[in-house]
């Protein structure tokens, strides 16, 4: 038998006969991994509440045939309880965990910066340290640079002349100046670039004192620039509904 460890954020649980489970995992070491969890939706299970979405794990697993198996599980971030009981919180972290899925794409390659940065997130989005949609954008803006699809948002994205402009082309990559500009850009307010930069810099002293209807401009801009290059929707950023103070909602106070 095969051991290995590892540090892991649990992206997906899906049922597996009448007590097992297959997780999927984003690791620190091997990148995305598929294993099963024996037992752990029976009430007796010893760890099967640690394989729960969300949840940042230390996990011992035994290479299998198709599927890895995992034999144990401990703590190291519980983050699952405060996202999942807010519905503002989920909805944004079930958006960051579809992302992850999608850019690891291939399976036990390495992604540290992947894995660093969603575990921050994670941590953020749970201890109720910004609003969630703001957690969120900037997520997806340093997800995609490290996947190498990094937006401008004051230089050109297509020519590099220096900025501020007042166009924004998503297919471009972002900011483009008024030569570079194709029929269809949209024209965000100055404030939403500023805004977008700092979710991109990580400046949440600029990002935190931000108003409502530049974080909804941004959001916007965002989930567009997130669909264009993964080439498809993500589902769960439907689900994603802005309050008027930049939070969440599904029909009453989150």
């Amino acid at each position: 038998m095969v051991l290995y460890r590892d540090e892991a954020i649990v992206l997906r649980a899906q049922k597996l006969g009448e007590a097992d489970r297959i997780v999927t995992l984003l690791t620190r070491e091997n990148g995305k991994v598929r294993a099963v969890g024996k037992g752990v939706r029976r009430t007796s299970s010893r760890f099967g509440a640690r394989l729960e979405p969300f949840m940042f794990v230390d996990v011992q697993l035994h290479v299998g045939r198709s599927l890895d198996v995992v034999t144990q599980a401990e703590t190291v971030g519980p983050y699952a309880r405060a996202i999942c009981e807010d519905y503002g919180l989920y909805t944004a972290g079930a958006a960051m965990l579809e992302t992850a899925e999608r850019l690891v794409e291939a399976e036990r390659e390495p992604a540290v910066q992947q894995f660093w940065l969603l575990a921050g997130a994670l941590r953020s989005l749970a201890g109720h340290v910004h609003a969630p949609g703001l957690v969120l954008d900037s997520y997806l803006l340093r997800a995609f640079a490290v996947a190498g699809w990094a937006p401008s948002f004051t230089d050109c994205s297509r020519c590099g002349e220096p900025g501020p402009h007042r166009s924004f082309a998503v297919a471009l990559g972002g900011a483009v100046c008024s030569r570079c500009r194709p029929p269809g850009s949209t024209s965000p307010a100055p404030e939403t670039f500023s805004l977008l930069a700092a979710l991109l810099a990580g400046e949440w002293d600029v990002a935190d004192a931000s108003d409502v209807r530049h974080r909804k401009e941004a959001s916007g801009l965002v989930a567009a620039y997130s669909q264009y290059h993964l080439e498809r929707t993500l589902r769960s950023l439907r689900m994603v509904e802005r309050d008027d103070a930049g939070t969440s909602r599904a029909g009453g106070e989150a």
